[in-house]
């Protein structure tokens, strides 16, 4: 899943496309393209639940269970972008007939798939790595009893989690 802003966008989106498709399949009566319009619609509008149920705002990532935040990569909201523009380019196309810019709408939505996979893929790689460095420093600075170090480590590790949720969030 995007980030809510980009998930948002790309509902309201789908569902004006999904609602022209609609006017156009009742003018013309072709059942197949009906079908697709409300399919269309209805993807639009899981989009839009989905977008409001998690526990993402904007380009950060919040643990549910202990509210830290994450800073996302820009690989992630970029992608989700380039997915959003190229479904609309790729529906407006479909609509009006114009092939070479349907063809554009399904690469750069392809494109962003695989740009906001790679930007995921660097945030669960980065909190892995912060959890694990926050659990050894917090442990560190407890044997010594640098009250001060247990808090930069916790906090270290709570990004780190919430990093790593964030991206396991989307990828349910």
């Amino acid at each position: 899943m995007a980030s809510s802003g980009s998930s948002t966008l790309k509902s309201y989106v789908d569902s004006a496309v999904g609602t022209a498709q609609s006017a156009i399949s009742s003018v013309t009566g072709n059942p197949a393209d009906q079908k697709q319009a409300e399919a269309t619609k209805s993807q639009a509008e899981q989009q839009y639940k989905d977008s409001h149920s998690t526990a993402k705002v904007g380009p950060i990532s919040a643990d549910p269970n202990t509210g830290a935040a994450a800073v996302d990569h820009e690989d992630r909201g970029n992608g989700s972008w380039n997915q959003t523009v190229g479904a609309a380019k790729e529906s407006v196309g479909n609509l009006i007939g114009n092939e070479n810019l349907r063809q554009t709408g399904i690469q750069q939505n392809s494109d962003g798939k695989a740009q906001e996979a790679k930007g995921q893929l660097s945030d669960l790689k980065q909190g892995i790595s912060d959890r694990a460095q926050g659990a050894v420093g917090n442990i560190g600075a407890a044997i010594t009893g640098d009250r001060e170090g247990q808090a930069k480590y916790q906090d270290i590790h709570d990004e780190g989690k919430a990093r790593q949720r964030g991206v396991e969030a989307e990828l349910q």
